[in-house]
């Protein structure tokens, strides 16, 4: 029996109906009907909070000083700036595929599923292109590109569309090989491939690519790994369909797993991250060193190191309730609405503060990431400042439109 299936049936065992599936609707006699459902409120609670912190992070990009450098492990303040947001991502990527997964068990075919993804999946990459890229930028200039987050995710839904047709145990297998095996693949370059080598650059190594005379393409997001995330979430999504004790328990020994992976690897340096961990001159300095893994692309160890604490996480969160609990799942309802919305806020607010200081505005119509102009920015208290007001207001935003898509089942809502 595949593991997938003792999921299930475990589920069915327990009274679990929450999400039935249309394939066990069928052994049941009772195809054709759709299940009762309701959302799992752990996904949009995690997801949310991850939303959160994606904030602090754009706001360091646009308010903090341009002297600052987040990565180095002698300033501990700001680099866990940094590093707690590491887990926006590997988060919302895993949880795109979970999404996926339990949209499917809706009462939809493989095939509906398949051109669910395929769609949307296309969708988010020219959104990326045009309204996000305008975003980030506020230019028009058609002469710059990048390929960040959103685009990664819109092509792992292409590549998804694909994968749905095989067993979720086949799924599971290549999520595994991708995340664990494509550090093999640092010693290739791009430039061993010739004319081709922008492929290999959008699926393994960033670069700041030249096309013709005057277009460039900064590929952020390879996507090797980037696939094998979502892939990974879509295998874990049967997991969501038992009842909260029995998903509690594989939650929480997978995300052990995963920080342990992490663990005896870093600790061994011999293999998971192109950068090895080193002895600083302070204890401090030198555990900063031991969890500053390579983002770019994610290392089988930036990957363990985020997604472990993400599952258990969510099994962590499981019976959350209150005010709060109940105000970060707002924005994980709403994850792609908020990511647009927020950008630009941001970026708005970092002209009308560079125009009011008296600092140079150029840098903020244009290519980014940009070097900000000497003198600019705030430190961390003003950065944490700028953040936590953008959230607060952007709240009532997010809630206006989860209302709506809570209120209506127009088919065009579930592409926002």
């Amino acid at each position: 029996m595949r593991w997938e299936d003792q999921i299930m049936n475990a589920s069915l065992e327990a009274g679990q109906r929450e999400a039935l599936s249309w394939t066990g609707q069928a052994r049941n006699g009772i195809a054709g009907q759709t299940a009762a459902r309701t959302r799992i409120d752990s996904v949009d609670l995690v997801r949310g909070l991850v939303m959160v912190l994606m904030a602090l992070d754009h706001v360091r990009d646009f308010f903090a000083s341009g002297g600052f450098n987040p990565r180095d492990v002698t300033d501990p303040a700001l680099f866990m700036t940094r590093w707690i947001t590491h887990f926006c991502a590997p988060a919302f990527v895993l949880l795109a595929g979970v999404s996926a997964f339990l949209y499917g068990e809706r009462g939809r075919s493989t095939w509906q599923l398949s051109r669910f993804l395929l769609t949307r999946g296309i969708w988010l990459v020219l959104i990326e292109l045009t309204l996000v890229r305008f975003a980030w930028t506020f230019s028009f200039d058609l002469g710059y590109f990048f390929s960040q987050v959103i685009f990664a995710i819109g092509a792992s839904m292409i590549a998804l569309s694909v994968l749905v047709f095989l067993p979720r145990s086949a799924v599971a297998a290549i999520a595994l090989v991708l995340i664990a095996g494509h550090n093999l693949l640092d010693p290739i370059k791009a430039e061993s491939f010739g004319p081709a080598a922008p492929i290999w650059n959008f699926l393994h190594e960033p670069a700041l690519l030249q096309f013709g005379a005057t277009v460039k393409w900064f590929a952020v997001y390879p996507l090797i790994p980037w696939i094998g995330v979502m892939a990974a979430g879509y295998a874990l999504g049967p997991v969501f369909t038992l009842d909260r004790a029995q998903r509690t328990r594989w939650l929480v020994g997978w995300g052990t797993a995963a920080v342990v992976v992490f663990v005896s690897l870093r600790a061994s340096n011999v293999y998971g991250d192109p950068a090895p961990w080193t002895v600083q001159a302070g204890a401090i300095a030198t555990l900063l060193s031991f969890i500053n893994c390579e983002k770019y692309p994610p290392s089988l160890l930036y990957l363990a190191m985020t997604i472990g604490p993400t599952l258990l996480l969510l099994a962590a969160v499981e019976n959350a309730r209150g005010r709060f609990a109940a105000w970060v799942t707002t924005f994980g309802r709403v994850p792609f609405f908020y990511y647009v919305v927020h950008v630009f806020v941001i970026h708005a607010l970092a002209v009308v503060f560079a125009w009011a200081s008296g600092a140079e505005t150029g840098w903020l119509f244009g290519p980014f990431p940009a070097d900000k102009p000497n003198g600019y920015g705030l430190g961390l208290p003003g950065v944490f400042s700028v953040w936590l007001a953008v959230v607060a207001a952007l709240y009532p935003l997010c809630k206006w439109f989860a209302g709506i898509k809570k209120r209506r089942s127009d088919w065009w809502l579930s592409y926002l």
